[in-house]
């Protein structure tokens, strides 16, 4: 997997999981460190936050932090595979994809597909997954078909 065509492929992949993967560390620390009504106003942003005003139970606030626990070391888990992608892991490849992958397709069915978010930044991130991952399919086949040609 070592033709310049594919080494620029990995560097892309590699800063769209950086990328990916500080917006999603981010917000973990975000959800984390707020209040559960503040943490899911902020997640489903395109819901009026006047709904979400009234305390929860204890159980709700460690359950929206566990959620943020998540996304915090998926987020961390991308950035890092992107370090191991840049230097042209396809173990990386395969596994930063499914985690930012799977992270992304229930972010999709159920925040996106249900209407709670704004395009900015949530949907922008799932496409930016995506693309990640077909670069990462192209990289991958790519650098097979041209090592298979070579031998």
């Amino acid at each position: 997997m070592a033709e310049p065509r594919t080494t620029l492929l990995l560097k892309i992949i590699t800063v769209l999981w950086v990328i990916w993967g500080v917006v999603h560390a981010l917000a973990g620390v975000l959800t984390i460190s707020q209040v559960a009504p503040a943490s899911i106003a902020g997640i489903a942003d395109a819901v009026d936050p006047a709904v979400f005003h009234d305390s929860y139970h204890a159980a709700t606030d460690a359950l929206i932090n566990q959620h943020g626990f998540n996304l915090l070391w998926i987020g961390v888990f991308t950035m890092v595979g992107g370090v191991f992608i840049w230097r042209g892991s396809e173990t990386w490849l395969l596994f930063t994809g499914l985690v930012g992958g799977l992270t992304d397709i229930g972010y999709f069915v159920f925040m996106d597909l249900g209407g709670f978010v704004h395009f900015m930044p949530g949907t922008v991130m799932t496409l930016v997954s995506a693309s990640a991952i077909v670069l990462s399919a192209v990289a991958y086949f790519g650098g097979r078909r041209a090592s298979a040609a070579d031998h």
